[in-house]
């Protein structure tokens, strides 16, 4: 679904842009950097979440982000010191400020109108990081059920499916669920790798991806990073319907089981 703002128009599926009719290119990783700004517009993306999303396969240094944030706003003919679209937050990262809407002739029915989120998986050696897992599904799950017009299934009826090496055609079946939304903890030593996708129920293919590499420790930042990227990466397919843009929503106090468990 494309998404506009003033005369330019955004395809986050395809990474294109467009002012009025004129195709705008975009180097690869300038349309990343703003993918995932237009999909958290309204709220900071830290530089340390737009590294982990658009460049996770290697360390690069602030210049290669500094250079993307630079083709953008020549694209879209924005002053940093007089921002309309992209907003220096200083010494923390960006935020995209205009209102967005949904483009005209863009689909009325959203792609995904219930999903179910499963357990998380501990796949850390030791596997001592159940109760971390469980509390940051139920985050997830507490993030989504506040996104008007998705329906999420209950912990209940979702963490039922526990077990490895479910058909998910069947789970999405079960629970009536168009997606469902899986995830995976590793921990080794200090390092903590969370990988989170989305499913399709009917056919078992990913429709949505992202790995997080969290600083151990700081759980109600873990908490806050996934449960809202998780929702917001999900707003093109949900919330547009009109103009007003999607708030997200306030952090829930879930967590305190894994607060132990992340200083193992």
């Amino acid at each position: 679904m494309s998404v506009c703002f003033d005369r330019y128009r955004f395809e986050p599926q395809t990474a294109r842009l467009w002012a009025d009719e004129r195709e705008i290119k975009l180097t690869r990783k300038a349309a990343a950097v703003l993918g995932l700004l237009v999909a958290c517009a309204g709220r900071p993306v830290t530089k340390a979440e737009l590294f982990a999303s658009v460049w996770s396969d290697r360390a690069v240094s602030d210049d290669a982000l500094t250079t993307c944030i630079q083709e953008l706003r020549k694209a879209l003919g924005d002053d940093p010191r007089k921002p309309r679209y992209i907003e220096t937050r200083h010494r923390s990262g960006y935020q995209f400020v205009a209102a967005l809407s949904r483009a005209a002739g863009s689909p009325s029915a959203p792609d995904v109108t219930a999903l179910a989120v499963l357990p998380f998986t501990d796949m850390s050696a030791a596997r001592d990081q159940e109760y971390f897992c469980d509390g940051l599904a139920e985050e997830v799950i507490g993030a989504l059920a506040n996104v008007d017009g998705l329906r999420v299934a209950a912990r209940k009826a979702s963490f039922q499916f526990r077990r490895p090496g479910l058909d998910i055609r069947q789970v999405g079946r079960q629970l009536g669920v168009e997606a469902l939304l899986v995830g995976s903890v590793r921990k080794a030593g200090e390092r903590l790798r969370i990988t989170v996708q989305l499913i399709e129920a009917a056919t078992g293919y990913h429709k949505w991806s992202h790995r997080f590499e969290p600083t151990p420790g700081d759980v109600f930042a873990i908490q806050d990073e996934i449960a809202q990227t998780v929702a917001t990466s999900l707003v093109d397919a949900i919330c547009r319907r009109s103009a007003v843009p999607w708030q997200p929503v306030a952090r829930h106090e879930m967590f305190g089981l894994a607060v132990g468990r992340m200083g193992d």
